[in-house]
C-alpha cells in the first residue's frame, strides 16, 4: 500500500489475495501430507508439533478476550475458547487433537510434555501468542483471518489422508469436522469487524501486515518440519525422532 485508503471491498480483496499467495496449503510439506507422500513417522512429527499450536490457541484467545471493550465482543470471542478448550474434560479441539496423536501411535504424556517440539515450532507459536497479546485489538483480530482459507485445506487434508494412509481413519481425524463450521463462523465475524474498523491507511496496513505475519507463522512451522524430517540427518537434539520408517 502507498497510503491510499481502500474501500471495505478492496480491503477484503487484498486480504484474500494474501491468502491466495501465502497460505500454508501451498507449502511443499503440506502438499506431501495431503498427497500421501509422507511416512507415518513424518505424519507423527507434524501432528506432535502442530499440537503446540493447538494448545496455545486458547491462551492467545484469552489474552485478546481480556482486552475487548464490550460484552458483545467478549461473548463472540469467548466461543473460541469453548471450541478449543471444551466445556467439560475431554471435549473441545485440543482434546480432539490428542485423539489424533493417539491414533497415530504417539504417547499422550509425551505429546503433552512438549519435550519433542522442534525449536522453530515453539518460537513461531510463541511469537503468534505475543503478537495477539501486544498489538492492537484490530491487528489481533485480523491475524485470525487465516480461517478464511481453512475450510479448503481441511477438506483436502481429510480426504487426502483417508485415501492415502492406512494408519488413519475418520475417528482419528475427528478434530477436523467441527472446524468446517467453526472456522467460517469465526472468520465471518473477524472479517466483518476488520471491514468496519480498518478505516485509515495506517489501520489497513496493520490489518494486512497481521495476516501476512500469521501466514508466516504457519509457513515457518512447515519449513521447520520439512527441514528436520524430510532430509535425513537434520533432526535437532532433543526433538522427536520417529520410530516408524
Amino acid at each position: 500500500m502507498t497510503g491510499q485508503i481502500l474501500s471495505p471491498d478492496e480491503l477484503e480483496a487484498a486480504l484474500r489475495a494474501i491468502g491466495a499467495e501465502r497460505y500454508h496449503n501451498l507449502h511443499p510439506f503440506h502438499r506431501a501430507l495431503h498427497d500421501g507422500r509422507l511416512t507415518q513417522g513424518q505424519v507423527q512429527a507434524w501432528a506432535l508439533n502442530r499440537y503446540y499450536y493447538q494448545c496455545r490457541i486458547p491462551a492467545k484467545d484469552a489474552s485478546l478476550l481480556a482486552r475487548l471493550p464490550t460484552a458483545e465482543l467478549r461473548r463472540e470471542w469467548r466461543r473460541r475458547l469453548v471450541d478449543h478448550d471444551g466445556d467439560a474434560p475431554g471435549t473441545g479441539g485440543v482434546a480432539r487433537w490428542l485423539k489424533l496423536t493417539d491414533g497415530l501411535g504417539l504417547d499422550r504424556a509425551y505429546v503433552e510434555s512438549l519435550e519433542g517440539l522442534l525449536p522453530a515450532t515453539k518460537f513461531a507459536v510463541d511469537a503468534y501468542v505475543e503478537f495477539v497479546r501486544d498489538r492492537s485489538i484490530l491487528a489481533a483480530i485480523a491475524s485470525s483471518l487465516t480461517e478464511l482459507f481453512s475450510p479448503t485445506i481441511i477438506s483436502e487434508r481429510v480426504s487426502g489422508m483417508l485415501r492415502h494412509y492406512d494408519f488413519v481413519n475418520r475417528e482419528t481425524l475427528a478434530y477436523f469436522h467441527p472446524r468446517l463450521t467453526q472456522a467460517p463462523r469465526d472468520s465471518d465475524f473477524a472479517l466483518s469487524y476488520v471491514r468496519e474498523h480498518a478505516r485509515t491507511a495506517e489501520q489497513q496496513e496493520a490489518v494486512l501486515g497481521a495476516l501476512k505475519f500469521k501466514c508466516g507463522v504457519l509457513w515457518s512451522m512447515l519449513d521447520a518440519l520439512d527441514y528436520a524430517y524430510v532430509t535425513p540427518g537434520r533432526i535437532p537434539p532433543g526433538a522427536f525422532r520417529p520410530t516408524f520408517p
